[in-house]
C-alpha cells in the first residue's frame, strides 16, 4: 500500500480554488494538473508499506488541537524562475506545526521520518516531471509553467477562503494511467 496523512479541505474553498486552476490549466496544458477530487495536504508522505494496523495504532495516539487555515496567492517549488511545482499557499496558526511534529513522533519509531527542513504547507495544482519540489538528478523546470507565472504576476492577491480542521486522515494512493486516486482508510479527530 502507498500511504500518506492528510488534511481535507472544505467544499467552497475546494470549488473556489478548482475554479481558479481551471483559468490557469490552458497556460500550461502539456503538465500534470491535480485532480479536484484530490486536493489535500500532505501532513506525511509514507511511501509503499505493509504495516497499515501498527500505523494506525500509532496514529491513534496523536493529540493535537483543531488548526485554522487560510487559502491564499500562489506560487512555484523550487523557485518561481525554475517552476515545477505549482501551488496555492496556506497560512496556518502554530497548531499545524505541532500537529505535523505530533505525527513524525509518532510515526518515527515504526520507520518513517518526515522531509528534513522546516514544513511548508501548500496545496499542489500542477507539476512536472517528478512532482517533488527538490529536483531529481538530470530534472528541468517546466517551460509551460512560466506562462501561468506570468499570466500570475498579473493577478491581485488571491484569496480562497479559511476553514478549521477538525480531523485528519490517513489515506493509500492507487497510481494508474489516469491518474493517483486516493482513499481515506482512517479518521482522526483534533480536539
Amino acid at each position: 500500500m502507498r500511504l500518506f496523512v492528510a488534511l481535507d479541505i472544505d467544499a467552497d474553498i475546494r470549488r473556489r480554488i478548482t475554479e481558479f486552476r481551471n483559468q490557469m490549466r490552458p497556460l500550461a496544458p502539456e503538465v500534470r494538473w491535480v485532480s479536484p477530487e484530490t486536493f489535500h495536504i500532505t501532513l506525511q508522505f509514507l511511501g509503499a508499506t505493509k504495516r497499515l494496523d501498527e500505523i494506525q495504532r500509532a496514529l491513534q495516539s496523536v493529540r493535537a488541537a483543531p488548526i485554522e487555515l487560510s487559502f491564499r496567492n500562489a506560487g512555484f517549488f523550487p523557485s518561481p524562475k525554475s517552476p515545477r511545482v505549482f501551488w496555492v499557499g496556506i497560512e496556518a496558526d502554530q497548531n499545524l506545526q505541532e500537529l505535523v511534529n505530533s505525527i513524525s513522533q509518532a510515526l518515527q519509531p515504526l520507520g518513517f521520518d518526515r522531509d528534513a527542513g522546516p514544513f511548508k504547507p501548500h496545496l499542489t495544482l500542477a507539476r512536472s516531471g517528478s512532482g517533488r519540489p527538490r529536483p531529481v538528478p538530470g530534472e528541468r523546470s517546466a517551460p509551460a509553467l512560466q506562462q501561468v507565472r506570468t499570466k500570475l504576476e498579473t493577478l491581485g492577491p488571491l484569496e480562497f477562503g479559511t476553514m478549521t480542521a477538525h480531523e485528519f486522515y490517513l489515506y493509500e494512493s492507487k497510481l494508474s494511467s489516469a491518474g493517483a486516486k486516493y482513499t481515506k482508510l482512517s479518521r482522526y479527530p483534533l480536539e
